[in-house]
Order: C-alpha cells, then structure tokens, then sequence
C-alpha cells in the first residue's frame, strides 16, 4: 500500500515520492540485476533503468502494480544488453573464424577500435571455452 501511494503521488509531480520510491527500491533493483552481470555493469545499468522508471511512471495505470512494472523494466533493461553484447561477440567470432578477416578490417567493418576487437575475441573465446566446458567438451 506504501508504494502505491507513494506511485500516486510521484504521478501527480511531488518529487519526495518518487526519491523515497528510488530510495526504497534503489537497492533491490542493483542487487536483481547484479546477478545477472558483473557489480560494475549493474552499476551503469541500473543508471539506466531509473530514467526508464520516471519516464514510464505517468503511464502505470495500476499503481499497485509497480513492483512487478518495475522489476520487468529491469528485466528488459537487462536482457537488452546481454543480447547487444552477446551479438558484438558473435559478430568478431564470424569474423574472425569463418571470414578469416585482418584485425584491422574486423575494427572498420564493426566500427571500434583495434583494442576492442581484440578484446571481444578473447572475452568471445572464454566464453565459448566456458561454455564447451560445462557441456563437458574439451579440446
């Protein structure tokens, strides 16, 4: 009942509700989506996911819904990134493997540095390590 007062309010433009709406569920959401990432990419995401909130706020039409909006506008949040960074990786690994492309032809085509390419590689080859792995392949 709290939050949904508190969701009323911070609809109608009191900006005190929406900081002790932030305040109250600030922690549960970082630590929702820090285990699904790393602590420093929970850190930038739920930086992220909080504008979302305030911008969707004056649409939630049941506002005793709010925990569970809120918990999918992280969700999403979340799965978006984890499906951009996955495709950068792919991308490299085709690249790479199946293109035979230089690491310099890999940057301009995937527009990033140098660095980054090789940096996505060696993330993209733990990964699909890890992954062979724990599907109990070794090389």
């Amino acid at each position: 009942m709290i939050d949904e007062l508190l969701v009323v309010r911070a609809q109608l433009g009191e900006r005190a509700a929406l900081a002790e709406l932030v305040a109250r569920w600030r922690v549960p959401i970082w630590t929702y989506v820090r285990r699904m990432l790393d602590a420093e990419r929970a850190d930038d995401m739920t930086q992220e996911i909080w504008p979302a909130v305030v911008r969707g706020l004056s649409r939630l039409r049941e506002p005793g819904r709010f925990v569970p909006w809120l918990f999918t506008i992280a969700r999403r949040s979340v799965t978006d990134r984890l499906r951009s960074e996955y495709a950068q990786e792919r991308e490299i690994l085709v690249l790479f493997y199946l293109e035979d492309l230089s690491v310099e032809d890999r940057a301009r085509i995937c527009q990033v540095p140098v660095g980054t390419v090789k940096s996505r590689l060696d993330r993209a080859r733990r990964l699909l390590r890890e992954h062979l792995d724990g599907k109990g392949h070794r090389p």
